[in-house]
């Protein structure tokens, strides 16, 4: 099957101007969806092993200095410098073995002593250097250096590498494998994180099954999966509350039933203007406040923003390229900043065009595309993938993010400036705290 490197020409009237009036921007519309929520404030204790993935609630500080010790950084002698009278060589006597964790009492010092040391080792008391043993002759009980070394070589003095009571991470810090192992090294066995956002998804669509034996005139649920998978990525607790047919009674008692149960309510399909929309009358029946509907964006212009009781509502659209770029545009922050990640922020970046094409203007447009090659700058030059539609999610499965087109762009033509939003950066969309 071929992908092809074009966007399409809408075909679906959404672009008329007159669908456009009244319409929120995508900047418009995500500052909507971040009035929608605020920062659970529970938290929980967790094993350091568990906390990847999780929002630390307070500031982490080093609870004593690191090394711990003056600490050997090679394998070599440990001498005292002022030892090493003349001009050398000079053969001293090794009365010691220093191994890495060694707790056994050093010896004390004595003039024209060397003391064996191995790499992590501490330092004895009187010693104030390590000679590599590549520079060493070692002849078992005696050592022979042929140069002076200079006082503190090889040394790690105690507190070198972190202060007592240094920052290591600041209250909403998104836990990565790397503060694991940071926070394991100052002896951390357990983290107060916040507790993980509980999102409730579901689909809309009499016409949709859960993976089973196909059934004539319906389709598989894609959308569900695709929003649990990336709510979870983003740190949420999510719960599966299934599909809701096109019906708009059993539409209303499914938003009244789950009312204020959970800190988010995340939906796609029948959010339209269609004869079988309910979502959004049924969402106002039921108690819900819309807050926004439909932005001028492609895929997903009609998006729904609102509020049911203490919880955030975000419905999306059913065709599924669009439900995911909503889900990146509008939901995944609210989702991290629901867990308490203190900054969250996107992952456009600035990229060039390496096709060309027409479109209408009106909307900020979302591709599927590929990195090609980069620019002479080293900004990536990108493909775009698919015919337009956003009925499929075979493009997108293609590719390595979105392009980004403005609003006002009515034509691409090689080398021009585009937006770009790589998906390897979306789960590194947040800003960590500062490390010392």
């Amino acid at each position: 099957m071929t992908i092809h490197s074009a966007i399409g020409t809408s075909r679906c009237g959404c672009d008329d101007p007159r669908h456009l009036e009244n319409m929120l921007t995508v900047a418009q519309a995500a500052a909507t969806a971040r009035s929608l929520v605020s920062p659970v404030r529970e938290t929980e204790v967790v094993r350091l092993g568990k906390a990847s993935g999780r929002v630390v609630a307070e500031n982490i500080t080093a609870p004593r200095p690191m090394p711990f010790f003056d600490q050997s950084a090679m394998d070599g002698f440990a001498v005292r410098v002022a030892d090493l009278e003349g001009q050398g060589p000079w053969r001293l006597t090794v009365n010691q073995t220093v191994a890495a964790g060694d707790r056994s009492g050093v010896d004390s010092w004595k003039k024209g002593t060397a003391k064996r040391i191995y790499t992590g080792a501490p330092v004895p008391a009187g010693a104030d250097a390590v000679v590599v043993i590549e520079d060493c002759t070692d002849e078992g009980a005696c050592v022979t250096l042929g140069r002076r070394p200079h006082s503190g070589e090889n040394i790690r003095p105690l507190g070198s590498d972190i202060e007592r009571d240094a920052l290591l991470a600041v209250a909403g810090t998104w836990i990565e494998p790397r503060h694991i192992g940071l926070l394991a090294a100052n002896g951390f066995g357990d983290l107060n994180v916040y507790r993980r956002p509980r999102v409730g998804i579901f689909s809309t669509g009499s016409e949709l099954v859960s993976p089973a034996a196909p059934e004539e005139g319906r389709i598989f649920d894609a959308n569900r999966p695709v929003l649990i998978a990336l709510a979870e990525a983003a740190g949420a607790e999510v719960v599966d509350l299934g599909i809701v047919d096109d019906d708009h009674e059993a539409t209303v008692r499914f938003f009244s039933r789950h009312a204020d149960k959970f800190d988010m309510l995340l939906s796609s399909g029948a959010v339209s203007a269609g004869g079988r929309d309910f979502v959004r009358s049924a969402f106002a029946r039921a108690g819900g406040e819309i807050r926004a509907w439909k932005v001028a964006l492609k895929p997903g212009k009609p998006a729904l923003f609102g509020t049911l009781g203490r919880t955030a509502y975000f419905g999306l659209p059913g065709n599924p390229l669009a439900a995911f770029v909503g889900f990146e545009l509008f939901v995944r922050e609210q989702i991290l900043r629901l867990g308490g990640v203190s900054d969250p922020r996107g992952g456009e970046m600035p990229a060039r065009a390496g096709y060309a094409a027409r479109r209408k203007t009106g909307r900020t447009e979302y591709v599927p595309a590929r990195i090609v090659s980069h620019s002479p700058e080293g900004l990536p030059v990108v493909e775009a993938l698919g015919n337009g539609s956003s009925g499929t999610l075979y493009a997108l499965g293609l590719a390595d993010g979105l392009a980004v087109i403005s609003a006002d762009t009515q034509q691409i033509a090689p080398g021009d400036a585009l937006g770009f939003l790589p998906f390897c950066q979306q789960l590194a969309g947040t800003t960590n705290g500062d490390f010392t």
